[in-house]
């Protein structure tokens, strides 16, 4: 008996916003399912960014001339657009990065390295990118502190039991992320906020995989920092932004020197600016920060909700037609997830069925996705994964499934259910 379609897909007709889908791949369509690494961009970010260089180009909070005075203009108004995004109460607590790996070192270096001390906890879970993992161990070969990591179960989900058990007085900070970027995994993390609360920890998390897919409001989460990337929301590459809680930022020392982060500076010492220039030492990406509050503009037109029920009804979907390919196991399957299906298919290695859909158009993911202990846990070298966005229609699923087929049929494995 067949199993019941799901749900229709609620209509979003995005695609002709973005340029780059309109082209084929080796002579086929542009199926493109590797939005977990980066989105494409809407021609408004493109023009946003062509738009500043044409008309805006000069550097920020140093001239008093025109073009000079209406970039900082831009730029603070693009800070105040992420502050809303974000529902931070101040737009003094958004500090601009060039991504998400940049804001978990800021934290790291000049949070960490001043706060923590030997015997102190860190507590991450088995579900980490290693962005958000390295820049720990950094910290802790430093200070001495130590790293605890929650489990994940078979089900591909932070052990909530094991988690609650790691926390206590000596944990000093939690890293985890929203949403995972191997298998989709969504982490409860308001529960798990609250509980590092009660064991008296700060909290970081890692959004890179959850601002583009859902409704983020940093003050209900009571997280104390919160990390993203522009490229992941279809915004520029290079770009992102960290939220800190002021009160916690405010305490922070710098971590880079140089031009804007200053208030004084004679060759007996300096002193700084206020957060956040504390913190953005340098030229900045100025076309990246006009990039992204294009991005965040021309997601909040489409929608959140009208984004997070497309995805999860076309999720559905794929997970339905993924189901019916023989031989395939999906990773975290029963887990609630945002957006990925991540999967092995037997007989098959992940590198070679990413280079076969390709020669049909279709452009997955195929590795580690930078998550080796995660994988390492399944006793898995990679996975192939389908990352979902806006603009990806059920056509896009059938054409990835019917590349899944005539990779069984060249590596003669599986049949068609």
């Amino acid at each position: 008996m067949n199993a019941p379609l799901v749900a229709t897909v609620p209509a979003l007709d995005v695609a002709t916003d973005f340029p780059i889908l309109q082209q084929t791949v080796n002579g086929k369509p542009l199926v493109y399912l590797d939005n977990g690494a980066t989105t494409q961009k809407p021609q408004a970010v493109i023009q946003a960014i062509a738009d500043y260089y044409e008309s805006s180009n000069a550097n920020i909070h140093r001239g008093v001339h025109y073009l000079s005075q209406h970039a900082t203009e831009r730029y603070d108004a693009a800070r105040e657009t992420v502050r809303q995004f974000l529902n931070a109460s101040r737009s003094e607590e958004i500090v601009f990065t060039s991504g998400t790996t940049a804001g978990i070192n800021l934290v790291a270096y000049s949070w960490g390295l001043h706060n923590l001390r030997k015997g102190d906890e860190i507590l991450l879970t088995g579900l980490e990118h290693h962005s958000n993992i390295v820049p720990w161990q950094f910290v802790a070969q430093q200070t001495g502190a130590v790293i605890r990591v929650a489990p994940v179960t078979d089900a591909g989900e932070v052990d909530q039991q094991a988690y609650r058990q790691l926390l206590n007085g000596k944990t000093r900070l939690v890293a985890l992320a929203h949403v995972s970027n191997a298998f989709g995994t969504i982490n409860p993390v308001s529960d798990m906020v609250a509980a590092a609360r009660q064991a008296g920890a700060r909290v970081l998390i890692d959004g890179a995989q959850a601002v583009a897919h859902k409704v983020v409001d940093v003050q209900a989460l009571d997280c104390d920092f919160y990390v993203f990337s522009a490229h992941k929301l279809y915004g520029p590459t290079g770009m992102g932004a960290l939220y800190t809680r002021y009160d916690v930022l405010d305490a922070m020392p710098p971590w880079l020197g140089g031009g804007d982060m200053i208030h004084t500076v004679s060759f007996e010492g300096s002193t700084y600016a206020p957060v956040p220039q504390r913190f953005e030492a340098g030229t900045p990406n100025i076309a990246g920060v006009v990039g992204l509050q294009a991005a965040i503009q021309y997601v909040q037109h489409v929608g959140l909700e009208r984004i997070q029920a497309h995805e999860q009804a076309l999720l559905d979907y794929t997970n339905q037609q993924l189901r019916s390919v023989s031989g395939l196991q999906i990773l975290a399957d029963t887990a609630p997830r945002s957006g990925i299906a991540s999967f092995v298919l037997e007989g098959i290695h992940p590198h070679d069925l990413g280079t076969i859909l390709d020669t049909e158009g279709v452009a997955i993911r195929a590795g580690h996705h930078c998550a080796m202990p995660l994988m390492t846990r399944f006793g898995i070298p990679g996975t192939a994964r389908a990352s979902l966005a806006m603009y990806n229609t059920h056509a896009d699923i059938d054409a990835l499934v019917a590349g899944l087929h005539k990779a069984q049929s060249l590596f003669g494995t599986g049949h068609r259910a």
